[in-house]
């Protein structure tokens, strides 16, 4: 069963992201990774997570996938929210810059995320990983591909 299904067929990409905050659902990588996706506005989005040990290497800190998943969805929420209802994306590339580890007493971060720019077939955005001062974790710029969904 697809998000677009459960969030509201038919609707925006904006208001299906607002659909699926109200609902409190979590797509499966939110749950498994323990983030929310907090904040939603055409064109951006946030999303925000505690890192602790569920998401730690074998060196005792928190795997870059971590950060990496955070900066994907964020821009990759904020694409879905610039979408017609008949347009879906897929990140074709994300470009990850890791600034300062993280360990399970960072505390909650958040990836901001931005449209840099939106074309019929490609979009490009940006994020950070910030913590609650305010000091950069990592950074992302993503190219995403726009295509048609599919009307099943």
């Amino acid at each position: 069963m697809s998000l677009a299904y459960k969030t509201g067929a038919g609707l925006n990409g904006l208001d299906q992201l607002r659909a699926l905050m109200s609902s409190g659902r979590k797509p499966g990588i939110l749950a498994s990774l323990d983030f929310e996706l907090v904040e939603i506005d055409l064109g951006k989005a946030v999303v925000a997570g505690k890192p602790g040990e569920h998401a730690y290497n074998p060196l005792g800190t928190v795997h870059g996938g971590y950060a990496a998943t955070l900066l994907d969805s964020a821009c990759g929420c904020a694409v879905h929210s610039s979408l017609t209802e008949k347009q879906a994306y897929t990140t074709l590339e994300l470009k990850i810059s890791y600034h300062k580890a993280m360990t399970k007493n960072t505390g909650l971060v958040r990836a901001e995320g931005s449209v840099l720019s939106l074309g019929r077939r490609a979009a490009f955005a940006e994020a950070r990983l910030i913590d609650a001062a305010g000091r950069l974790y990592a950074s992302a710029t993503s190219t995403l591909l726009i295509f048609g969904r599919d009307s099943k």
